[in-house]
Formats: C-alpha cells, structure tokens, sequence
C-alpha cells in the first residue's frame, strides 16, 4: 500500500533512472556512516585478539617449558641408553674395554689430591714454627741486648769511678777536667 493513502508522506513517481541514482546515494551515506565505525570494530578487535594472543603465549610458555625439562629428564636418557645400547650391538667390531687407563688415571688425582693436602698441611705447620722460632729469636735479641747495656753501663761506671780516683790525685787544676769526663760518661750511660 502506497504512504500517501494514510498522509504520511508524499509521493512521487520517480523513473527507475533516478531511484537507482538514490539508492547509490543513500548506499554512499550508509557507507560514509558505517566505515568510521567499520574501523573502530576492526581495531577493537585486533586489540582484543592481541590480549588473546598474549594470554594464549601466557599460558602455553610455561606448559612448554615443564615439557622440555621433562623431555630432558626422564626421555632423553632412556633414549640415548637405548640408542647407544643398540650401537653397541650392531658395531661389528666391539671396542677393547678401556678401563685400566680411567682407572690409573682417577688413582693419580687422587694421588695428587692427598700430596697436595699434605703439602697445606705441612707448610701451615712449618709457618707456626717458624713464627714460634721467630718469635724466640726476637726475645733472644732482646735479652742480648740488654746484657750488653748493662756491660757498657758498668764499664762506663768503672771509668767514672777511675777518672774520679785520678782527679783527686791530679792538681785541682785538672779537676775541671775530670768532671767534663764524668759528665760525658753518665750521658753516654745514660744514651746507651
């Protein structure tokens, strides 16, 4: 039923030349409406697949990880034995067994390590005697020295009490002169 009949529009004959022409207008309109939002779905989306995306690696990397070092730990040595286990078969020529030189040889490391904790253990030994001897050589010097101060301490008592003996003996003049010497004898005792 055409709208006119109920008054609500007006309308018009149009050719089919010109409603074509107004459907591509208003295909246009829509389009020039739709494609801001067109766009804004499209990066919506893109976004809301990239948080997907991570979330998804998220979750998957550690699963992953787990698996490699289950892969490493429980099938990878069973699958080498076996592999090895079926060369060995195979080789038409079996190897000579070479445990004599591995064995020679773990006997001199261990050989090499027990000399080499000796020799530390000798050479910290070693080093306390010789602080301990150096130490005594110290108190030795000491005591050495001491008894050689006493000695020119004596001495040097025994010229004083000599020079004094021939002072009195000598004229007075000479008395100026015996106590410059008993002056320079107790400085010397004293220095020593």
């Amino acid at each position: 039923m055409p709208l006119a009949l109920f008054g609500k529009r007006r309308t018009t004959m149009m050719v089919p030349q010109t409603r074509l022409r107004l459907a591509k207008t208003q295909v246009r309109n829509a389009a020039e409406r739709v494609g801001p939002m067109a766009a804004h779905a499209r990066e919506a989306a893109r976004h809301a697949a990239n948080e997907r995306i991570i979330d998804a690696r998220g979750w998957a990397a550690p699963r992953l990880d787990a698996a490699a070092h289950a892969f490493e730990d429980q099938l990878a040595p069973r699958i080498t034995a076996m592999l090895s286990q079926a060369a060995s078969r195979v080789d038409p020529n079996p190897q000579r067994s070479r445990r004599w030189p591995m064995l020679l040889l773990l006997t001199g490391l261990a050989a090499g390590a027990a000399g080499v904790a000796m020799y530390r253990k000798n050479a910290g030994q070693w080093s306390d005697s010789v602080k301990g001897s150096a130490a005594d050589a110290s108190h030795w010097v000491s005591d050495k020295a001491r008894t050689a101060a006493d000695k020119v301490s004596g001495a040097a008592g025994g010229i004083k009490n000599r020079a004094e003996e021939f002072g009195h003996k000598a004229d007075p003049s000479s008395d100026e002169f015996g106590n410059k010497i008993s002056t320079e004898t107790s400085q010397a005792s004293r220095n020593i």
